[in-house]
């Protein structure tokens, strides 16, 4: 009976925490909206395999400091997977690879976090930047039939650098087709980015209700 009573207590404090850690109404939909603009003019104004255009609208400004900010944020960590290869004995293939993977898997880690703390809207907004990352390397891979070398105006590092996807699309035999695969990985990006704006949608608007009457469901059994 006491065993019971302290889970009982427990369940309280962890549907409390769990409702400390929700992100509120307003803030949801708000960055509901921002993220769906986002995406609706992403299409137009990323500056993937897009010649440098004189466009000085205020839009345009924006994105390109957001672009300039996430490819700062992306290129470190794709850097840093190359590095910990550096430091570890890795095979050249991983070595090369290493990169994208840090670059994917930390957006999809920040996701994963927020899934085991039970916050699924920031779980989404993690998944929707993994898809984000993933276009990104969409361009990268179609670039790969142009060589070796990264020019530096395309490289992170602002030198003329190795072209990790020339190297693996040809150690694989696959270099003639990298315009095919891009298309492929930048339909998994905008899927990943549509499902967590559906997903952000649901969690702003739809279960807002729902878990009003989950939160009444823990008062009621707190005053029991």
């Amino acid at each position: 009976m006491k065993k019971s009573s302290i889970d009982d207590f427990s369940y309280l404090l962890e549907g409390e925490k769990r409702e400390s850690d929700e992100v509120s109404p307003l803030a949801k939909k708000s960055i509901f909206v921002l993220l769906t603009l986002f995406l609706v003019l992403f299409p137009h104004y990323a500056p993937y395999g897009n010649p440098p255009v004189e466009d000085p609208s205020i839009m345009q400004s924006i994105f390109n400091l957001y672009f300039f900010i996430s490819n700062q944020t992306f290129g470190i960590v794709h850097e840093g997977g190359h590095g910990v290869c550096y430091i570890l004995p890795c095979p050249q293939f991983l070595t090369v690879l290493n990169g994208t993977i840090f670059q994917i898997m930390f957006p999809a880690g920040i996701a994963y976090y927020y899934k085991k703390k039970l916050n699924y809207f920031v779980m989404w907004i993690g998944v929707y930047f993994t898809g984000f990352t993933i276009h990104n390397t969409a361009w990268y891979i179609s670039t790969a039939h142009e060589g070796a070398i990264l020019p530096a105006n395309k490289s992170f590092l602002g030198v003329d650098a190795y072209h990790d996807f020339h190297y693996i699309l040809n150690t694989l035999g696959l270099l003639a087709y990298d315009s095919a695969i891009a298309s492929i990985v930048r339909v998994i990006a905008y899927g990943l980015m549509f499902l967590a704006i559906w997903k952000i949608y649901l969690l702003a608007f739809i279960s807002h209700g729902s878990e009003q009457k989950s939160s009444h469901k823990v008062r009621a059994k707190r005053e029991r």
